[in-house]
């Protein structure tokens, strides 16, 4: 007698062998079809052991009547557990439960083993675990650190050339892209940057990333062995700790002063380094620049040693006192730097597009080594930005971006000098400002971001402990919201 609607769950009872199989209602009113519950629930049976195996089922006929379902409904559910191997249907017997005799073990609810104290990975991913990764593009929130002002971004260009680009799609941009990169955007990018940065490069030397952490990552990845030591500077970007550990190598600290990184400060107290990952233009995070004796002498250092130079250049596109620097690389006749941009700051983070200024001599075995990370980058947005460079938007974007990130620093100066001592550079688009020696700057950040704010703990960017501070990012923050966003903050630090 078939089972009136909506079946019950103790109503749901199947003769299988000797075995009374009591499973959940089916319910017509889920979004999940009628075939894919019944499937779900005689599958959970089988696993969990409730049907033994070898025990035969009911016709699909005689299910149906019983459940008061259509036939092509359990049809649907009993093909699906045979194509996986639940089920096995034989002529002239039925169809049985496949599974070996005993079923599929399973465990008993417990501790993960991480509660349990097990290893479950391996050294350098517990290490790795433990490391806080880089953050500073995470958050919408008011004062967020390295977010652009995304309400200001043309998005009208931008999806006008990706629809262009999609609507007369050549065949490059359906297959693979090459390792290296779009060549129109290498070259763009090339273009750019010898005329804004005075960097020195073909186009043939960069290489396209997914965002500069990629950069970072291969760049020490092909250069540094486990054990080794890498000249970083203290406080820093702290995304380069979880690259370093990545490879096994080992960060050394080297204090930034006013003039940013000391070359000479650091073969004194790391001699046995051979890379140095620096930011000259704009130090990250207390906005420094690197004057031009420092520069030289970090190139002497890497000539003289065999050394390499890593040249983060994250934002120096944004220089509020004449036109952007010029980059260490351009300065350095050996070729000893690799220069590593990203689009993240002036564009928009989920972007997600890097880029690498490789010397000859390291650009086959990095295009190697991108090759295994993960072969290319989509090649649609490179389309895209190859576009949005070549016709100018680019160039046009940053001088608005330079304009209104500039108002909206004097309105941050204003405001936070009334409460906080801050340090701002001339370039990029954060500031710090300092607290009493006496607060926890971890747990002044933990409460603004509670409170809707975004700033970011400088004690997060250190090596060695040093004075408390918040690193406020002005980019995403409407020069109006300033004088409440600090009064609050002020608030905190009391």
């Amino acid at each position: 007698m078939a089972l009136k609607w909506p079946i019950k769950k103790s109503q749901f009872k199947d003769f299988i062998g000797s075995t009374l199989l009591t499973l959940p209602a089916l319910d017509a009113t889920l979004a999940e079809p009628l075939h894919r519950q019944l499937y779900r629930h005689l599958r959970g049976a089988i696993v969990e052991k409730r049907l033994a195996a070898g025990s035969r089922l009911p016709s699909s006929r005689s299910l149906a009547q019983q459940l008061g379902i259509s036939r092509n409904t359990v049809v649907a559910a009993l093909e699906q557990l045979q194509d996986e191997g639940f089920l096995e249907s034989r002529h002239g017997s039925g169809t049985r439960i496949a599974l070996p005799s005993g079923g599929v073990d399973m465990p008993e609810p417990g501790p993960s083993p991480l509660q349990s104290g097990n290893r479950p990975l391996s050294r350098l991913g517990e290490s790795l675990s433990r490391i806080d990764g880089p953050n500073l593009h995470g958050s919408s929130l008011p004062l967020g650190v390295g977010v652009p002002a995304l309400d200001a971004f043309p998005a009208r260009d931008w999806s006008r050339l990706l629809a262009r680009r999609w609507r007369r799609p050549a065949g490059a941009l359906m297959g693979q892209s090459p390792a290296a990169g779009f060549p129109a955007l290498r070259q763009a990018i090339a273009h750019h940057l010898g005329g804004a940065r005075g960097v020195r490069c073909e186009a043939d030397q960069i290489i396209i990333v997914s965002g500069a952490q990629q950069g970072l990552d291969l760049t020490v990845r092909l250069l540094l062995n486990p054990g080794n030591l890498a000249l970083v500077e203290d406080p820093g970007y702290g995304g380069l700790r979880g690259v370093l550990a990545g490879c096994g190598a080992i960060a050394a600290p080297v204090p930034v002063d006013h003039q940013g990184f000391d070359p000479v400060l650091a073969e004194r107290l790391w001699p046995e380094a051979r890379l140095a990952c620096v930011t000259p233009s704009h130090q990250f995070p207390t906005g420094v620049t690197m004057p031009a004796e420092r520069r030289l002498a970090l190139i002497d250092w890497a000539a003289r040693v065999g050394g390499w130079i890593i040249e983060d250049d994250y934002d120096s596109d944004f220089r509020y006192g004449g036109r952007p620097l010029a980059s260490l690389q351009g300065l350095d006749p050996a070729q000893r730097t690799i220069y590593c941009g990203s689009f993240s700051k002036s564009m928009f983070p989920a972007l997600r597009l890097g880029f690498l200024v490789v010397p000859p001599d390291l650009l086959e075995p990095m295009l190697r080594l991108r090759r295994l990370a993960d072969t290319a980058p989509s090649i649609l947005p490179q389309a895209a930005m190859a576009d949005f460079m070549a016709e100018g938007h680019y160039a046009a974007h940053l001088r608005r971006m330079r304009q209104l990130y500039g108002e909206r620093r004097d309105a941050l100066l204003v405001a936070a000098r009334q409460h906080f001592q801050v340090t701002i550079g001339e370039a990029g688009t954060h500031a710090i400002a300092w607290l009493p020696p006496h607060l926890d700057d971890r747990i002044i950040a933990e409460e603004a971001h509670r409170q809707g704010m975004a700033p970011h703990a400088l004690s997060g960017n250190r090596h060695a402990p040093g004075p408390p501070a918040l690193i406020l990012g002005y980019g995403n923050t409407p020069a109006e919201q300033m004088p409440g966003l600090l009064r609050k903050l002020a608030a905190l630090a009391k």
